[in-house]
C-alpha cells in the first residue's frame, strides 16, 4: 500500500511538474493567479453578504406585511364568533365555515396560494376548516400548535408539496379569543414572489461577481503585461550582450519609467561595449606585443647563447671571478630562455591558437618520468619523491606533452617547496576519469592563497628573491593544458600542513567531468580541513572521501 502510494505520489509531481515549472518561471503568471484568487475571495464575500442581507430584507418585509394581516384577521374571527355564546350553538359549524371564507376571500394573496385554517379544540366534532382544501399537516407542526395552545402568536417558515408542487410558507398561528372556547387561526402565505425575488438577487450578484473577477484578471494581466513585457526584453538583451552581441538595445518608447529603464539600460550598454572593447584592445596589443618580443628576442638571444656556451665551455682556463660569472651568465641565460618559452605558450593561449594532439597514452610512464627527471632537485634540497601508482596501465585519451609538462611543473613546486620532508605522487583512475595527485609537507597555503596560486606571477612570498623558484608561469600555463584537455586543476593547502594539487582529466577526449577518483583534502587532513579549491573548468562539489568519478558525455 505505502508502495503504490509513493508510486502515486511521484506521478502526481510528474503531472503537476509543467505547471510548478511555469508557476516559477512567469511573473505574469503568478500576478494574474493571485489577482484572480484574491478578487474571487473577495467578491465573493461581499456578494453573500449583499444576497443575505437581500433576502433577509424580503423576509422581514413579508413577516410584517403578514404579522399585520393575521392581526386583522383575528380581529374579525373574534367579531364572528362571539355571536355564540353558549357551550355549543348549532349554528357554529356554519359560522366558522363562513369566517374562514370570508377571512380567504378579503385576503388579496388568496390568489397566490395564501391559506386559512380554522380549529376549534373544544368540539371534537368539528373538524379544522381550511379555505383551500388541501393536507396542511406538514406547514402546521404539532410544536406550532402547542404554542398557539398556551396562548401565544407562533411563526415559522416550513416548505411542503401542495397541489402537486413544492413551495415555502410562512406560517402564522395565534389563538382567538371566544366566550364558548379555545379557537386557533392559522394563516399561511407562500413565499413564492420573495424566493423568486431572492434567486434573482443572487444569480445578479453571481454574473456580476463573475463577471468582475474575470475584468478583474483581464485588466491584472493587461496591466502585468506592460510591466512585463520590457523587462522580458530587458532580460533577452542582457542574455544576448552576455553572449557578445555588443551591440543590442532596448527600444524606448514614450518618456515613462518603463522608458526610463530602457534608456538607462541601454546606455549601461553602450558603456559596457566601449569598456569591454577598449579593453579587448589593449588585451590584443599586450598579447601582440608580449608575441612580439618573445618572438624578437630570440635572435639575440641565440646569439648570446652561443657566446655564453662558449665562455662557460672554457670556464677551466679563465681566474675564478670570470669563471663565477660565466657559470651565472649560464644560469640567468636558462631562466631567459625558459621565460620566453612560457610567454610564447602564453600567448598562444590567449590569441586561441593552442591545439590539443590527443593519443591514448598510458600515464604511468609519463608519471615515472617526471619524478625521474627531478630526482636530482630532489637531491639536492633533501625531498624523496614517492610514487604511488596502480599495478596495471592507466589508459587514456590525452596529450602527453601537455599532462607531462602540468605534472613537471606540479612536482617542481613540491619539491622546491618541500621543506627536505617526502612529495607523494598518487595516481588513480575510474571508468570515466583519471586523477593525480601532488602532496607536500611544506609551508602550505594560507586561506584565500589556493585562489591565487595558478595567476601569472604570483609568488605566495613576495619578499623571494626572483632568482629563485621558476618564471611563475607554470602553473598559469598548467591550468590551461588542463582546461584544454576538459579537466580540473585544484589546489589545497593550510598553513604548515602542506599543499595538495590535483589533476583531473577524462579518459576519454571530449567527455565532461563530474567527479574526481581521488580526494582534493588529504585524508590525514580530511577530518579538520577546510575544502577550498581552483578549478580550470567547472566542476562540481568535491568529495572529500573521493567517490569514483561519472562522466557525461
Amino acid at each position: 500500500m505505502r508502495r503504490e502510494w509513493r508510486v502515486g505520489v511521484r506521478r502526481g509531481r510528474r503531472v503537476a511538474a509543467p505547471a510548478r515549472r511555469a508557476w516559477r518561471r512567469s511573473l505574469h503568471l503568478r500576478v494574474v493567479t493571485l489577482t484572480l484568487v484574491a478578487s474571487s475571495l473577495l467578491v465573493g464575500a461581499f456578494g453573500w453578504f449583499i444576497a443575505n442581507r437581500s433576502t433577509q430584507i424580503l423576509l422581514d418585509r413579508a413577516e410584517d406585511e403578514v404579522h399585520a394581516q393575521m392581526l386583522g384577521k383575528v380581529e374579525y374571527a373574534y367579531q364572528q364568533l362571539t355571536v355564540h355564546r353558549q357551550v355549543f350553538d348549532r349554528t357554529l359549524p356554519a359560522t366558522i365555515i363562513d369566517t374562514v371564507n370570508r377571512l380567504a376571500d378579503g385576503d388579496s394573496a388568496q390568489s397566490g396560494g395564501a391559506i386559512v385554517s380554522l380549529r376549534a379544540d373544544n368540539f371534537p366534532e368539528l373538524k379544522p376548516v381550511t379555505s383551500v382544501k388541501v393536507d396542511t399537516t406538514s406547514l402546521i407542526t404539532p410544536e406550532m400548535v402547542h404554542a398557539v395552545a398556551d396562548g401565544q402568536v407562533a411563526q415559522q417558515i416550513r416548505t411542503a408539496t401542495i397541489g402537486g408542487v413544492r413551495t415555502k410558507y410562512l406560517v402564522y398561528g395565534s389563538p382567538v379569543p371566544t366566550s364558548f372556547g379555545h379557537v386557533e387561526l392559522y394563516y399561511l402565505v407562500p413565499l413564492t414572489t420573495e424566493d423568486q425575488a431572492a434567486n434573482e438577487i443572487r444569480t445578479t450578484v453571481l454574473v456580476t461577481g463573475m463577471a468582475l473577477v474575470i475584468l478583474l484578471g483581464v485588466v491584472a494581466g493587461l496591466v502585468t503585461r506592460m510591466v512585463v513585457t520590457p523587462v522580458r526584453v530587458a532580460a533577452r538583451t542582457a542574455q544576448r550582450l552576455s553572449a557578445g552581441l555588443l551591440d543590442q538595445r532596448m527600444k524606448v518608447d514614450g518618456e515613462d519609467d518603463l522608458a526610463l529603464l530602457a534608456a538607462s539600460f541601454n546606455q549601461m550598454a553602450a558603456n559596457l561595449q566601449r569598456q569591454i572593447v577598449r579593453l579587448e584592445e589593449m588585451s590584443r596589443l599586450q598579447r601582440r606585443f608580449t608575441s612580439d618580443v618573445s618572438h624578437e628576442l630570440r635572435t639575440p638571444l641565440t646569439t648570446v647563447r652561443m657566446a655564453a656556451d662558449l665562455l662557460f665551455s672554457e670556464r677551466e682556463d679563465f681566474d675564478p671571478a670570470v669563471a663565477r660569472s660565466a657559470e651565472l651568465l649560464q644560469a640567468e641565460l636558462d631562466r631567459f630562455e625558459s621565460l620566453l618559452t612560457d610567454l610564447l605558450e602564453i600567448s598562444r593561449f590567449d590569441a586561441g591558437f593552442a591545439a590539443l594532439d590527443a593519443e591514448y597514452t598510458d600515464l604511468v610512464p609519463i608519471v615515472e618520468r617526471v619524478a625521474e627527471r627531478l630526482a636530482g632537485l630532489g637531491e639536492r634540497v633533501g625531498v624523496t619523491i614517492d610514487l604511488r601508482l596502480p599495478e596495471t596501465p592507466v589508459i587514456a585519451e590525452v596529450d602527453p606533452r601537455r599532462i607531462e609538462r602540468v605534472l613537471r611543473n606540479l612536482v617542481g613546486n613540491a619539491v622546491e617547496h618541500g621543506e627536505g620532508r617526502p612529495v607523494e605522487v598518487t595516481l588513480a583512475t575510474d571508468e570515466a576519469a583519471v586523477a593525480v595527485t601532488v602532496r607536500d609537507h611544506g609551508v602550505g597555503l594560507k586561506q584565500g592563497e589556493e585562489r591565487l596560486v595558478f595567476n601569472r606571477f604570483w609568488r605566495a612570498d613576495p619578499s623571494r628573491a626572483r632568482q629563485t623558484g621558476g618564471t611563475g608561469l607554470g602553473l598559469s600555463i598548467a591550468v590551461e593544458d588542463a582546461r584544454l584537455h576538459g579537466g580540473w586543476l585544484e589546489a589545497w593547502g593550510e598553513p604548515g600542513g602542506g599543499a595538495q594539487f590535483r589533476l583531473t582529466v577524462p579518459v576519454r577526449s571530449g567527455d565532461r567531468l563530474v567527479a574526481a577518483p581521488l580526494p582534493l583534502i588529504p585524508r590525514d587532513r580530511a577530518v579538520d580541513a577546510r575544502p577550498a579549491a581552483i578549478e580550470a573548468a567547472p566542476a562540481p562539489d568535491d568529495d572529500v572521501a573521493g567517490e569514483p568519478a561519472g562522466v557525461a558525455r
